[in-house]
C-alpha cells in the first residue's frame, strides 16, 4: 500500500496565522501538524509517502522531511496548484501508486487512540474497495455521516445532512484498493468545481464495495481547521503527554518500533534535537528499546 498526505489549500479559516505558512506545518503541541498523519500512514505499515501541497509550500515541506531515509521511508513530493478537491490527490498522485492500493490521509487530522497500528494493519491488507474510518460525534449536521447495514457496508453518505441517519461521520483517513486511480478519473466537479472525495467514496458504495470502520471508545480524532480546533487539539496532545510520558505522533519512535529504524540510528535523530524536550525523549526512548 502507497500513502498519501494531502497537505494543500490555503487555510483560510487560520488566517492570519497561514497567510506566511501551510496550516500543516503550524505547530500542535510540540510538533508539526503534518507529523500526525504522517506517523498514522506509517503505524499502518506503509513506507513509501507522497506529500501533496501547493507549489509555495512544498520547498518547507522537503526541509522538515527530506527525503524520509532517516525514518527508514521514501517520501516523495507533488505540487496541487489549486485547491480543487480531495479526490485530486489520486490524479497528481496516479504514478506514485502505480498498481498498489492506496491510503489517503488529510494533513490537518489527528488521530490517536489504543491498538491504533493493529487496526489499521488489518484493515490496509488486501483491500477490496474502499475502507472508511467512522466517528461517533454529537453533531453529525456537520459533517459527512454513513450509514451501514449489519455487516459494516456503507448504505447511504450525507453530507452534512439535516437529519442525520447516523451519528457516525466519516474522518479524514480512506483506504482504497487500485481502482481508485481509474474512478478519480471518471469524476466530474461538484458545483464548487471540486473532484469531491464523497462522490468517490458513492462509486465504490454504489458497487456494494464500500465498508466503515468504527473509531469507537477510547479513539480522539480532531479536525485542526479553525483556531478554536487547533488550540483543541493541542491542548489534547499536552495533557495525554504530560500525564502519561509518552508522546503522541513521534515519527521518531514509530520508525524504531516498527522495525523501520534502529536503535543508533533512532538515538542519533534525537540527539539533533538534544536541547529541546522532544529530542531528549526520542534519545530515552532508544535507549529504552535499543
Amino acid at each position: 500500500m502507497k500513502g498519501i498526505i494531502l497537505a494543500g489549500g490555503s487555510g483560510t479559516r487560520l488566517h492570519p496565522m497561514t497567510l506566511a505558512i501551510s496550516k500543516q506545518l503550524l505547530p500542535v503541541g510540540d510538533k508539526p501538524m503534518v507529523y500526525y498523519p504522517l506517523s498514522v500512514l506509517m503505524l499502518a505499515g506503509i513506507r513509501e509517502v507522497l506529500v501533496i501541497s501547493t507549489p509555495v509550500d512544498l520547498p518547507h515541506f522537503r526541509r522538515l522531511l527530506g527525503d524520509g531515509a532517516s525514518l527508514g521511508l521514501t517520501i516523495d513530493y507533488a505540487a496541487q496548484p489549486a485547491p480543487e478537491g480531495l479526490a485530486q490527490a489520486f490524479l497528481i498522485g496516479a504514478g506514485h501508486v502505480g498498481y498498489d492500493s492506496a491510503a489517503l490521509v488529510l494533513g490537518d487530522n489527528i488521530f490517536h487512540g489504543p491498538a491504533f497500528s493493529d487496526l489499521l494493519a488489518e484493515h490496509a491488507k488486501n483491500v477490496d474497495g474502499c475502507v472508511l474510518f467512522g466517528y461517533p460525534v454529537t453533531d453529525p449536521q456537520r459533517y459527512g455521516v454513513g450509514e451501514t447495514d449489519a455487516d459494516g457496508r456503507l448504505v447511504s453518505i450525507e453530507e452534512k445532512p439535516a437529519q442525520p441517519r447516523s451519528n457516525r461521520a466519516i474522518t479524514g483517513l480512506y483506504f482504497y484498493d487500485n481502482d481508485v486511480l481509474e474512478l478519480a478519473r471518471e469524476l466530474t466537479p461538484s458545483a464548487r468545481g471540486e473532484l469531491e472525495i464523497t462522490d468517490l467514496n458513492r462509486k465504490y458504495m454504489a458497487q456494494g464495495r464500500a465498508r466503515l470502520v468504527d473509531l469507537g471508545r477510547g479513539f480522539a480524532w480532531l479536525d485542526t481547521g479553525t483556531p478554536e480546533s487547533l488550540l483543541q487539539a493541542a491542548e489534547y496532545v499536552q495533557t495525554l503527554q504530560n500525564r502519561q510520558g509518552v508522546q503522541i505522533a513521534c515519527v521518531e519512535e514509530v520508525a524504531l518500533r516498527m522495525g523501520y529504524i534502529d536503535a543508533d540510528s533512532c538515538y542519533r535523530l534525537g540527539a539533533a534535537m538534544g536541547n529541546s524536550d522532544y529530542g531528549r525523549y526520542v534519545m530515552a526512548i532508544a535507549r529504552e528499546l535499543g
